[in-house]
This record gives C-alpha cells, sequence and structure tokens, in this order.
C-alpha cells in the first residue's frame, strides 16, 4: 500500500466525529417524501409504522459509515433489501445504500461494497421474479424488465461514482504526500544551503585567525609590534566571519526578506587575496578581468570556491605561495588554484569536507571540480562553472 493511499486512510478513517448532519439530511428527505413517492406508485405498500422505522435504521447505520464502513454497507443493503421485500415503494431509501458503498469504497474495501450492492441487486431480482408470490403487496405480478433496467442502471451508477470519487480522493491524497516531501527536501536543501555558507565562512576566518594567534604568540616577547599586527589582522576577520555569519542567519530568522547586504562574488577577490596575506600567504592573480559581470549565485560560488581552495593551501600546504587564474572560455568560467608546497599532513587526494563543499557547489550551479595532486608537485584546484551566455573572454 503506498505512502499516500495510508496517509489518506489515517486521515479519514481516524475521525472521530460521527457524520451526523448528513445522515440527518438523508432520514428527513426519506420521512419527508414517503407519502409522495407512494402517490407516485400506488400499486405498492402503504408507509406504515415498519416502514418508517426501516427508512430511519438505514441513515442511523450511516452514522458509523467512517469507523466501520464494511459493516455499515452490509447492513444498508440488508435493511434496504427488507424494505424491498415488504412491498414498500421505491425512493429515497437508495440513498443509504449510495453513501453506504461510497464509504465503503473510498476507504479502500472496495470488495465488501461491491459484493453487498451485488447481493442486494440479486436480491431485488428474486424478489421481482419468484417471491412476489408470497410477499406483498397481494396480487402482486411479476416486475416489468424496464424496472430491472433502471435498477441495474442506477447499482452501475452507484458503483462508477463511488470509484471515482475513491480515484480522485486518491490523488489528491498523492498530491498531499508529494507536496509535502517537496517541502521536505526544500528544507533539506536550505539547511545544505546555510551550513555550506557556515563552513566557508568559518573554515577560511577560523584558519586566518589560528596562523595569526601562532604568530603573535610567537612574537608576543620578541616582537611586540609584530604581534600588535596579528592581533588586529585577528580582530578583522573575526569582525568579518560575524558580519557573514549573522548575513546566512537572517535567512533564518526572516524567510523570504531580502537579505540585508548582497552575497559575496569574485569583486570581493582583492579582499580575499588580503585574508590570505594576513595568513602568511602570497597570492597572485590572473586574469582578474574575466571574473566581473557574473551572475550573482555563479559570482557567490566562485568565491566560495577559491575561498576555501585558498583555505586549504593554508591549512594543508607547506607552501606559502599561491596562484590563482580566472578564465572565460566559451560558456564558462574556469578557476585554477596552484600550490607548490607539499602537504603538511591530512590526506591530500581531495576527500575532506571542504573540497567535498566545494564540488556540490560547482554541482548546484551545473559544473565540476577537479582536485589533486600535480605531477610536477603541489596541488591543483580546477573548478569549471557553465554561465548562460557565451561571450567569449580571456583565453585559457
Amino acid at each position: 500500500m503506498g505512502q499516500w493511499r495510508r496517509a489518506y486512510w489515517a486521515e479519514h478513517t481516524g475521525d472521530e466525529r460521527l457524520p451526523w448532519r448528513s445522515s440527518l439530511l438523508v432520514a428527513v428527505l426519506a420521512q419527508a417524501s414517503g407519502g409522495w413517492v407512494h402517490q407516485l406508485q400506488p400499486g405498492r405498500e402503504p408507509l406504515g409504522a415498519l416502514g418508517r422505522l426501516l427508512l430511519l435504521l438505514g441513515p442511523a447505520l450511516l452514522l458509523l459509515r467512517h469507523r466501520h464502513p464494511v459493516p455499515v454497507v452490509y447492513g444498508v443493503c440488508a435493511v434496504t433489501l427488507v424494505y424491498l421485500a415488504c412491498g414498500y415503494p421505491y425512493g429515497p431509501v437508495f440513498l443509504s445504500v449510495a453513501l453506504a458503498c461510497l464509504a465503503a469504497v473510498v476507504t479502500g474495501h472496495r470488495r465488501a461494497a461491491w459484493s453487498a450492492v451485488g447481493a442486494l441487486w440479486a436480491g431485488h431480482l428474486l424478489i421481482g421474479h419468484w417471491l412476489y408470490r408470497w410477499l406483498p403487496p397481494p396480487g402482486d405480478g411479476p416486475a416489468p424488465w424496464g424496472t430491472e433496467g433502471g435498477v441495474t442502471a442506477w447499482v452501475i451508477a452507484v458503483l462508477a461514482a463511488s470509484e471515482l470519487v475513491r480515484v480522485r480522493r486518491e490523488q489528491w491524497a498523492r498530491d498531499r504526500v508529494e507536496r509535502k516531501a517537496a517541502e521536505r527536501r526544500r528544507v533539506d536543501e536550505e539547511r545544505l544551503r546555510i551550513a555550506r555558507e557556515l563552513h566557508d565562512v568559518l573554515a577560511h576566518s577560523i584558519s586566518v585567525i589560528n596562523v595569526q594567534a601562532g604568530v603573535g604568540l610567537a612574537l608576543l616577547d620578541t616582537d611586540p609590534e609584530q604581534a600588535r599586527t596579528a592581533l588586529t589582522t585577528i580582530k578583522a576577520a573575526s569582525k568579518e566571519a560575524l558580519g557573514e555569519v549573522r548575513q546566512v542567519l537572517d535567512t533564518l530568522r526572516a524567510p523570504g526578506e531580502a537579505p540585508r547586504s548582497p552575497a559575496p562574488g569574485l569583486d570581493r577577490l582583492p579582499e580575499l587575496v588580503a585574508q590570505a596575506a594576513a595568513a602568511g600567504l602570497t597570492v597572485s592573480v590572473e586574469g582578474e578581468a574575466a571574473a566581473r559581470g557574473l551572475p550573482p549565485g555563479t559570482g557567490l560560488a566562485a568565491f566560495r570556491i577559491l575561498q576555501e581552495a585558498l583555505t586549504n593551501v593554508v591549512r594543508h600546504s607547506g607552501s606559502r605561495t599561491a596562484r590563482i587564474r580566472i578564465a572565460r572560455p566559451p560558456g564558462a568560467l574556469e578557476l585554477r588554484v596552484d600550490d607548490d608546497g607539499p602537504a603538511t599532513g591530512g590526506d591530500a587526494g581531495g576527500s575532506g569536507t571542504g573540497l567535498v563543499g566545494m564540488r556540490e557547489r560547482a554541482v548546484a550551479q551545473g559544473g565540476t571540480v577537479e582536485a589533486g595532486p600535480r605531477p610536477d608537485g603541489g596541488f591543483r584546484v580546477l573548478a569549471r562553472l557553465p554561465l548562460g551566455d557565451t561571450t567569449p573572454g580571456e583565453d585559457r
């Protein structure tokens, strides 16, 4: 049984409220029209106390149709068969059958509904063409086949309508489940995006702070002025990190509102290079012109990829230099970060969380990231992000 059907049944069969309004309406219609339908069918038995009681018993059973649909559909069909066997006129008595059949079908008890209504039809056929000799009204003859055709058409219409309602309601339940699943996916994707943003911001800034704290401790006694510079760098890096973390968390506090400050892009590349320099890393940039005019999403992804790549150089490479090359081949943005130093520890093959985050950012933009040791030594990160335009930029 599918998730959507379980969700529908849990919603509709677990309702403790009795459907008294519809049951009362059926009872009132049956009682009010009893005399009128007898005038249209003068050959049938007039409604007496028993007939009125049977017209009330069917709607009374309907009160339990949501909790016990199978017993109710069999019970209502049995009451209706007794009503017909007593020779009472046709009429609103069949409304109870229709509602009981509908309740059984939409809750998944199709076989019970079909068998109960089929038994009612077979019983009516038996009464109309054989048992009429011993049943009221006196002197009654066999039922005309035209009447049997009408009853058969009514049975088919009730079952078909019930099946149609079942299909529609199950489709609605399926749509609700799918909407909830899509909403959960959107929430998960947003959480992943925020976690990735926080990782990129904190990993870079904490790496700078860690390096500068080490410099400050080492020079605190021998070179207080240089230690002061390191502390100033720590203050600036922590302030920037707090600002970016606050910007990310603002999306949680006020979802749907515009951010208070624009997302970082490659226009902040000089600032990124300065932060790396404060951490003791000399960075050269080639092709800065190719970084202009990027879409916001691509610019943010490119900035975070370069930020993470430089952070990895600071944390894991013995080199104190790095080279950034930005190019715009047709329809794409290409970023390359090289360093010449050996790894200082950890896996250099690209299995760390930072490299995973870079790849996720690139994949989110439809691009790729390759990272690994270069044949001539050192390490290289190569990212390629697609662009909507095909204007050629700087050659590779």
